[in-house]
């Protein structure tokens, strides 16, 4: 089964939204935390081509997808 990465933040709601399709897919995934968690922040950065819009789902170590139908936040430096 492919491993699925979860880039977001506690505090936007998309991410929220993009959490409860996964669990409702039974997909099984890793979540970060880019505002708490640096490294998890610089990697999203990394394979995202510099994209700082949460959610991302990420695919063994691919983008996938970025934003949640078409909406997201946008995460500091």
């Amino acid at each position: 089964m492919a491993k699925f990465e979860l880039f977001g933040t506690k505090g936007c709601p998309y991410t929220q939204d993009m959490r409860e399709w996964l669990d409702w897919k039974g997909y099984d995934y890793q979540e970060y935390d880019v505002e708490l968690d640096s490294a998890a922040r610089t990697r999203m950065i990394a394979i995202s081509g510099g994209q700082r819009t949460v959610p991302m789902l990420a695919e063994d170590g691919d983008v996938v997808q970025i934003g949640w139908q078409g909406r997201g936040c946008v995460v500091s430096a």
